[in-house]
């Protein structure tokens, strides 16, 4: 029986058996004695010295028994400011930063849904859009109303997962007109770093992706993106090539009050919004585009149904109910139920955010960041420069590869070379938890040349 076992278990897999009942052991005794964030500061710490078990001929003859780098994040751990093992990813624009908010409006969000609801495909069968909530599309024209950020007259509404489904939906629409050659798609660099893949992930032989707008010298059709306030450096922009043949997509993802003055409202021939970086619901997966040309936005809404049938309706009256709940606030219509309005709660985070980071880079002396001049805002009734989702960071003092060099100091962001410039840029995101955010501007304001 004994040679039998040996035969069937390996010296590394009896290593293994070993590790892993030890590992079960411990984890019941953190169980018992801790509370759930305890537990995964004292794994974290635990898990090289329990990897460390295998034995060293072992590992070399394996190959994959290196102890991992640390992977819990600032919120998970409950990092401290001396908590140098810890890696703080801004990599993502995950809105995390709105949990706070929302927490304290406690049930006014609250969405029940019964079971027999929404078995239906159709919303509204004879809409254009015809998988649209009503309750979702007059929500939307309610908050560009109360916000003054986009005219919505003369407008058709279609609703996408998220607005990437809405911008794949907007170049179908623009080039299925049979086409001999695709249409070359551009946007000033720096550009949102998802463009070229979202362009080119299918290999369509509609569009292609074409680079930065600035040094655009084709001779046919076109489609120019403009992202304003732009991911990922957060200026103000308009259209670059400006010649005969283009069609112009503006995304509007940022332009709200808590991340830039609304100077006029946007009136543009399609424009793309998303409630992920409006209210910071990025799990509910909505975008809405405002579409002029009725074909355009029939065209669209017929790629939304060869691709997905629709959009999810749980996701749609659940958004609707929050865009109330921000409308309700911003407008006064709280009745005395009255609640602090989204936009100024989150420009009050924004603007001690900046604070927190410009202070912490004129420590450091290595970084540099972007001015904002300031700029009149009509719903906020002040003035103010912007104050980006994002920071467009750069390594000054000879680093040439930001991104890298950040690394070595366990933070994470998004390197240059991603949005179409060097490297000695990084973007990093604005919007995560509290305790992460403070983690990096501490850890940032440390490092020195």
């Amino acid at each position: 029986m004994a040679a039998a076992l040996r035969t069937l278990f390996s010296t590394r897999h009896m290593l293994m058996l070993s590790l892993a009942l030890n590992l079960s052991l411990m984890l019941k005794m953190i169980e018992e004695k801790s509370s759930p964030a305890e537990s995964l500061i004292i794994m974290e710490k635990l898990q090289p010295k329990l990897i460390a078990e295998v034995s060293p001929s072992e590992s070399t003859q394996q190959g994959r028994f290196e102890a991992p780098q640390p992977h819990f994040s600032a919120q998970e751990t409950g990092d401290t400011p001396d908590d140098e093992d810890s890696i703080v990813n801004l990599d993502h624009g995950d809105p995390t930063m709105y949990e706070n908010y929302w927490q304290q409006m406690g049930d006014r969000t609250t969405v029940v849904i019964p079971g027999w609801q929404f078995t239906s495909y159709f919303s509204v069968a004879s809409n254009l859009c015809w998988f649209l909530e009503p309750e979702l599309a007059n929500e939307i024209i309610r908050l560009h109303g109360v916000v003054g950020n986009a005219i919505t007259d003369g407008r058709h509404i279609v609703v996408g997962t998220g607005s990437s489904q809405l911008y794949q939906a907007a170049l179908y629409a623009y080039t299925s007109s049979g086409a001999s050659e695709p249409v070359t798609v551009v946007s000033a660099a720096p550009y949102y770093s998802s463009y070229p893949t979202a362009t080119d992930c299918v290999k369509s032989s509609l569009f292609r992706w074409g680079g930065d707008a600035r040094v655009y010298d084709g001779k046919g059709p076109y489609i120019e993106l403009v992202t304003s306030p732009n991911n990922p450096d957060g200026f103000v922009r308009d259209s670059v090539v400006n010649r005969s043949g283009g069609i112009l997509i503006h995304d509007l993802a940022y332009y709200w009050p808590h991340y830039t003055p609304i100077t006029s409202p946007a009136n543009h021939e399609l424009t793309l919004f998303t409630v992920s970086k409006t209210t910071g619901h990025a799990g509910s997966r909505i975008g809405w585009a405002l579409v002029k040309d009725p074909l355009i936005a029939k065209k669209m809404v017929k790629y939304i149904e060869v691709s997905t049938i629709g959009v999810s309706k749980d996701s749609q009256v659940r958004a609707a109910k929050v865009l109330k709940v921000v409308s309700d606030g911003c407008e006064g219509a709280g009745g005395s139920d009255k609640v602090e309005c989204l936009f100024r709660y989150s420009h009050s985070q924004m603007t001690r955010r900046w604070m927190q980071l410009r202070e912490a880079v004129k420590e450091s002396g290595v970084f540099s960041l972007p001015e904002f001049s300031p700029r009149h805002c009509n719903f906020l009734e002040q003035s103010f420069g912007s104050l980006p989702a994002f920071a467009w960071l750069k390594c000054e003092d000879g680093i040439e590869d930001c991104e890298s060099f950040l690394r070595r100091f366990k933070i994470v962001t998004r390197g240059g070379r991603h949005f179409g410039v060097g490297p000695s840029y990084v973007r990093v995101s604005m919007l995560d938890r509290d305790r992460t955010f403070n983690l990096f501007v501490r850890r940032l304001s440390k490092i020195h040349r």
